[in-house]
């Protein structure tokens, strides 16, 4: 059965606040301390005995001895809890509305009437069946009657005919206290196709032309008091034609209509409207026919997340726009490097340089022109911007000295820390982790993609998950279900904007699968979600001071190195490098030039 309600996860947080609930999340289940129903004393065994499901919206008492269970719907009815008035009022209905006296027999239009809708293209007949007339003692006056599928008498609304807007307020209006519902239900002859317009001249337009089942709203493009009126009338249909006034590019009704309903929604194409507004003005300028047309030939509104195959470009992947790491093996691997338009996931345990790695890519990524944006949960910003000038200078710009303590440390000139930082400027956005948190923090998600709209970054990193999910809002889902849900908000955002967005993530303690996708902290939907997954960790068949980069998942082109390549680390520089690669590569900071190179340059030394 079609109901005008679907069930939104929001509800049943909102009942819960409308009952005084305490709540807690788990597993897809909203649980509530104490059932509203059967209210029993807070117990050990009482606790969470009732929930609603975040899916479906159908709840349940666990007690034995209440048991009660049920829908949205039900609570509604129980509790008093309100869905929005248009919910509330096709469920139980508490408007009142007047009641006219019953009509022996059919309203006969007066000749006042036949002839101003002659004077629009409309036939006596249609003005019969309708039922179409003027007021006796104000003749400029035309009456709109409008009967329910029943043929009761349930709504009235007037036009003046001779409606001068210099002189007169209203063009239109209806009478007060009146049940709100479509013009022309009782003329409908079956359930087939159902042709709706905006204004009643215009249904009445369409049913001259000879097609059957034509109908309008009672009170304009915006009014939809009438739908719980005639929800269950409206959705016997097989098909409804939006027939509604064109304006500015815009055809009315269609936008709400093709939003509520859930029965096949089509519309007249733009073209059948030639150089009209309406059906009327259709109707008087090019005849019957061309009515006939705008319904005969309208079309089902596109889908906005379906298109044809057909539609789609073919794309040489090859071709692609990537990102170079820096690390010659892996971008060997990935046919020039991270793919952009998805999440890149870059894994390891606690400790053994993921961050700097990733660090390392963005620097890259600076340096071949990309404007770059990055959040870091676990350090300070100063902390995080030293390690970047450190890789970014290279050990030959580096100085050991004496520290107070009399170790070796390592540093870099106030003047190429002042050079590094003018090579960066307006091409590195650092996420400000000392905002304090207020009720108006903008999530991550939101920042990242104000970052990209506004400064035109491509390339961010989000390091790491479990920080990250901490400024998303949660409605008190638990860990893994934010997990997953920022994830695909990720995955959604790098697509929408074809960015580069560097996820790091924490490998499992003590987990002992053979598949590296499945070693990630957290949700699987992570991994899932991931283009390209790479773990960056210590192994005990190499050098303390190497690392093993592996790379699970290439979802581009399929190719794996599941062995890994093994990469050595500087510790003057902190930089990472493997077989084939410069420790001492020049990003370029030093340049007059503003350092960068162009990507597609080819090298004049191979």
């Amino acid at each position: 059965m079609y109901s005008p309600y679907e069930f939104k996860e929001q509800d049943a947080f909102d009942f819960a606040r409308h009952v005084h609930a305490e709540t807690n999340v788990r597993n897809g289940e909203l649980f509530f301390k104490i059932c509203p129903y059967c209210n029993p004393k807070p117990t050990r065994d009482n606790i969470k005995s009732f929930s609603i499901n975040l899916t479906t919206g159908r709840f349940k008492c666990f007690r034995a001895s209440c048991g009660v269970q049920g829908n949205m719907i039900t609570l509604v009815k129980d509790f008093d809890f309100s869905l929005g008035n248009e919910v509330d009022e096709y469920y139980q209905p508490k408007k009142q509305y007047r009641k006219f006296k019953k009509q022996e027999k059919p309203i006969e239009p007066k000749p006042e009437a036949i002839q101003y809708l002659e004077s629009r293209g409309m036939s006596e007949e249609v003005a019969k069946e309708y039922e179409i007339t003027v007021q006796t003692e104000k003749p400029n006056i035309l009456v709109f009657p409008f009967y329910d599928e029943k043929g009761i008498l349930q709504f009235v609304k007037y036009r003046k005919t001779d409606y001068d807007k210099e002189k007169d307020k209203n063009k239109e209006w209806c009478e007060s206290n009146c049940k709100p519902i479509l013009f022309g239900m009782k003329q409908c002859k079956d359930f087939s196709r159902l042709v709706i317009t905006e204004g009643q001249v215009d249904s009445l337009s369409v049913a001259t032309a000879g097609i059957s089942n034509a109908v309008s709203v009672p009170t304009g493009a915006k009014g939809f008091t009438w739908v719980p009126y005639c929800w269950n009338w409206i959705n016997q249909f097989e098909e409804i034609v939006v027939f509604g006034d064109f304006e500015k590019g815009h055809i009315t009704l269609l936008d709400e209509l093709s939003r509520r309903l859930k029965i096949t929604v089509k519309h007249v194409r733009e073209e059948d409207y030639k150089d009209c507004k309406d059906a009327n003005e259709i109707l008087k300028k090019y005849g019957k026919e061309q009515i006939r047309a705008c319904v005969e030939n309208a079309v089902i509104i596109p889908m906005k997340q379906v298109k044809p195959l057909s539609s789609v470009k073919n794309v040489d992947i090859f071709k692609l726009p990537k990102l170079q790491t820096g690390i010659r093996q892996v971008d060997r691997l990935l046919y020039g490097g991270l793919p952009f338009g998805g999440v890149t996931l870059i894994s390891g345990k606690t400790g053994e340089g993921k961050s700097v790695l990733a660090s390392q890519i963005m620097i890259s990524a600076v340096s071949q022109g990309y404007k770059c944006f990055a959040y870091s949960g676990e350090l300070v910003d100063f902390q995080f911007k030293n390690i970047m000038d450190f890789q970014i200078a290279g050990s030959r710009h580096i100085f050991e000295y004496q520290n107070g303590w009399g170790d070796s440390a390592y540093n870099i000139s106030e003047t190429n820390r002042n050079l590094i930082s003018d090579w960066y400027d307006d091409k590195f956005w650092l996420y400000d982790n000392s905002i304090i948190e207020n009720d108006e923090q903008e999530s991550l998600v939101a920042v990242t993609e104000n970052v990209i709209m506004q400064y035109g970054v491509k390339v961010i990193l989000l390091d790491n998950l479990m920080t990250a999910i901490d400024l998303e809002v949660a409605y008190g889902s638990d860990k893994y279900e934010r997990q997953g849900l920022f994830v695909k908000k990720l995955a959604r955002l790098a697509t929408r904007h074809n960015a580069l967005i560097l996820l790091v993530a924490h490998k499992r303690k003590n987990n002992f699968s053979t598949n590296e996708n499945d070693e990630i902290s957290g949700s699987s939907d992570i991994s899932n979600l991931a283009m390209v997954t790479i773990s960056y960790e210590k192994n005990n068949e190499i050098e303390q001071s190497q690392r093993l980069c592996k790379v699970s998942k290439n979802r581009l082109f399929g190719k794996t190195e599941t062995k890994g390549y093994i990469l050595d680390y500087d510790e003057k520089s902190k930089r990472i490098y493997g077989q084939g690669d410069d420790l001492y590569v020049d990003y370029g900071w030093n340049k007059n030039d503003g350092g960068f190179t162009s990507i597609n340059e080819e090298t004049p030394f191979d």
